[in-house]
């Protein structure tokens, strides 16, 4: 390899490490609460409002590497009993359908949030790994996920996080 190849390869390892945000587990440490959901096609059209216009949602990391979260979309309809078991099916297929919970351990190495599922109402998740590309500005976190079926329909999913004070 020759001192310009050896150069040029440093210069371009430096860009590229100076485009990763400077991000560590502790800068997520706390609980954030969500104030949007959206969904994008692979074409980069905007999707849907994943969990409406008002979302009711909040996730938070532990010092010990711990993480819990909960979405419920925006104007979701309480079941006409108080017995969620018996409820109507519809009514708890729309229950299910509009909320979403999760917990386990996370890691996070430079932009790349792994949450380690162990418990989700959405059984599918339980022992999987859910990658989420984080970026951190102030008391701003943006997740965006890889695509994933939605409706569907293959889609890029972007979460916007407000750290509660």
């Amino acid at each position: 390899m020759t001192k310009t190849t050896s150069f040029a390869l440093g210069v371009l390892a430096i860009a590229l490490a100076s485009n990763s945000p400077a991000q560590s587990s502790r800068d997520l440490v706390g609980t954030w609460r969500l104030v949007s959901g959206t969904a994008r096609t692979g074409d980069g059209d905007k999707g849907i409002d994943l969990y409406g216009r008002n979302p009711t949602g909040f996730v938070t990391y532990t010092p010990d590497g711990r993480m819990s979260l909960i979405i419920s979309s925006d104007g979701r309809k309480p079941l006409s009993v108080a017995d969620r078991v018996a409820a109507p099916r519809d009514e708890r297929a729309e229950a299910f359908s509009t909320s979403l919970a999760y917990a386990g351990r996370y890691t996070l190495a430079g932009d790349k949030l792994t949450h380690h599922i162990e418990a989700s109402s959405f059984q599918n998740w339980v022992n999987t790994d859910q990658i989420r590309l984080v970026t951190l500005k102030g008391d701003r976190a943006t997740f965006r996920t890889p695509p994933i079926l939605i409706n569907g329909q293959r889609q890029t999913v972007e979460l916007l996080w407000e750290r509660l004070k």
